[in-house]
C-alpha cells in the first residue's frame, strides 16, 4: 500500500495555529496521511514557543521544522535539545541547540526527516547545505528521507532537489508562505515542490498586516511585524510515495481556506 506524506507550509501566528488545530486532522483524514511534518518556525509571529510546539503535536504533526526564525523565541532552546520531534536546519553552527536530523519509527517503518537553511539573501552564515544535506542522507541510510529546504532563492531550492534527486523521498521548500505551481516527481524518483506556502491569514502580506508591510516597503521605522486579523488558510503538500523504493510516484498541492 502506497505511503501517504502531509507537509504543511509555515504556520504563522496563534491564527495559523488555531486554523491548524481545526483542519489538521480531518485533512490527514482525508487525504490518508501516515505522515505529518509541519514548518513552525513562524507560529508565535516570530519563532516557536514550546507551547506552541507541544499544541502543533497535540493538532496531528509528527514533527516540527523551523527556518531562520529558530531562535526567535528564547524558550526554545532547551526544548530543541528535550524534544527528538523537532528539528532545526542541519547546517547551523554545530554547538547550536537541537538537531537537523531526525530517524523516527513509523507505522511504516524508519523514516529520517531533514531541516535545512539556504545561504542565498539569509542571515546567520550557515553552512552550505549540499554538502550539509549530502552527509546527513549517507550518514542515515533510510529508505524513507524527507527534506525541508528554508530558502528564499527559488534556484536554490530546485538546485538542492536535483542534486538528490533519487536519493531521498520529498524534497518541499519553505519561507516564502507563497505556495508554487511547480509540484512534480523529478526524473530519478524525488517529489518536489519549490515552496509549500503558509498557514495563516488569508488577508495579509506573507501573515502581516498590510498596512505594516506597506509602510516598511515605504521606509518608515521598522516595528516588529504584526500578524494580520481575519480568516485564515492552510497550504501544503502531500507526497505519495512507493513502501518498497521509498521514492515518490504523485504529489498533490494542497489549499484549504
Amino acid at each position: 500500500m502506497d505511503i501517504n506524506i502531509l507537509a504543511v507550509g509555515d504556520i504563522v501566528g496563534a491564527s495559523g495555529l488555531d486554523f491548524l488545530r481545526k483542519k489538521l486532522r480531518g485533512l490527514a483524514r482525508l487525504k490518508g496521511a501516515d505522515f505529518v511534518v509541519v514548518n513552525g518556525e513562524n507560529a508565535a509571529g516570530t519563532g516557536l514557543t514550546p507551547t506552541d510546539a507541544d499544541e502543533m503535536f497535540s493538532a496531528g504533526a509528527d514533527v516540527v521544522t523551523l527556518g531562520n526564525h529558530t531562535w526567535g523565541r528564547d524558550s526554545i532552546k532547551n526544548y530543541l535539545d528535550d524534544c527528538p520531534y523537532i528539528v532545526r536546519p542541519i547546517n547551523y553552527a554545530p554547538q547550536v541547540p537541537g538537531r537537523g536530523a531526525v530517524k523516527l519509527r513509523a507505522s511504516f517503518g524508519e523514516i529520517a526527516v531533514i531541516n535545512a537553511i539556504g545561504r542565498v539573501s539569509m542571515d546567520h552564515g550557515p553552512d552550505n547545505p549540499f554538502l550539509a544535506v549530502d552527509k546527513a542522507v549517507k550518514e542515515l541510510g533510510c529508505r524513507f528521507t524527507l527534506l525541508d529546504f528554508h530558502a528564499e532563492a527559488t534556484s536554490e531550492k530546485i538546485a538542492l532537489a536535483r542534486y538528490l534527486d533519487g536519493r531521498v523521498s520529498a524534497v518541499w521548500g519553505t519561507h516564502t508562505h507563497v505556495q508554487t505551481s511547480d509540484c512534480r516527481v523529478l526524473p530519478k524518483g524525488t517529489g518536489y515542490i519549490t515552496d509549500l506556502g503558509m498557514t495563516g491569514p488569508v488577508e495579509s502580506v506573507l501573515g502581516v498586516e498590510p498596512a505594516q508591510s506597506i509602510a516598511h516597503f515605504l521606509g518608515e521605522p521598522p516595528e516588529r511585524y504584526k500578524v494580520a486579523p481575519g480568516p485564515c488558510l492552510l497550504e501544503g503538500a502531500l507526497f505519495t510515495l512507493d513502501p518498497e523504493t521509498g521514492l515518490c510516484k504523485a504529489v498533490e498541492a494542497i489549499r484549504i481556506e
